[in-house]
């Protein structure tokens, strides 16, 4: 199946508050899927989350955190051990280093707490921009809006962005998002990525924002179409 294009403009600011009130009226509850207990919890478990289902990531961690309950324990983990407990997440070779680093860097450099700035966050080993927001926003309430293959792909489609990269989007939309609204705003557009604005296909007939997603307007009219030009060859 052919990639459904992305719109070459972006939707007007009025239209684009719409759109993002009604997501927020479509997912009150709109919270991390990542189980977690503490900040240290939610970072290792989102380093795992890379390229590998939430869902996958919560199944994982209970043996993992049971064995390893704090950054100290992680720190010293024999990387054989903890590869054979996230296996299953993927790439589990480069996230054992990485979340292996992540605990001897909060160990030496930051007392055994995680930070709760970014800065510090990003100069963590395997802690990028995205899993920083993240962390940011559901461990510390702090405003950050995450960037991940979902809200790259719904605001693209509803024409929030035409941003090329993570950083692009991540700009274009908290110059439309509330500050206050960063964090809900990351969770808005990846539950509505996972129930309905799905790759490679939307399910449009059940989508909330149909209306004022010029995506949605394209890919609805196109059956349409069809079926005039079918009626004018009879």
């Amino acid at each position: 199946m052919p990639a459904i294009p992305f719109p070459k403009k972006k939707v007007p600011r009025a239209t684009a508050l719409a759109q993002l009130e009604i997501l927020e009226r479509t997912y009150p509850a709109a919270t991390t899927a990542l189980e977690h207990r503490n900040p240290y919890e939610l970072l290792i478990a989102v380093i795992l989350s890379a390229q590998c289902t939430d869902a996958r990531v919560n199944l994982t961690t209970p043996t993992l955190f049971a064995k390893y309950p704090t950054a100290q324990k992680l720190a010293k983990a024999l990387p054989r051990d903890v590869e054979r407990i996230i296996k299953s997440c993927g790439f589990f070779r480069a996230k054992t280093k990485n979340i292996i680093g992540a605990a001897r860097d909060i160990v030496e450099r930051f007392d055994g707490a995680v930070p709760k700035d970014r800065e510090s966050l990003e100069s963590l080993s395997g802690v990028g921009r995205k899993t920083a927001s993240v962390v940011l926003a559901n461990a510390f309430d702090e405003p950050a809006l995450a960037v991940d293959t979902h809200v790259f792909r719904v605001a693209h489609r509803l024409g929030l962005t035409t941003g090329k990269t993570p950083l692009d989007v991540e700009r274009d939309l908290v110059a439309v998002v509330p500050r206050a609204k960063w964090g809900l705003a990351t969770h808005w557009l990846i539950l509505h990525g996972r129930a309905v604005c799905k790759a490679p296909r939307p399910l449009c007939g059940i989508c909330p924002v149909l209306a004022l997603c010029p995506t949605g307007k394209m890919l609805v009219k196109k059956p349409a179409q069809s079926l005039r030009r079918r009626r004018r060859m009879e």
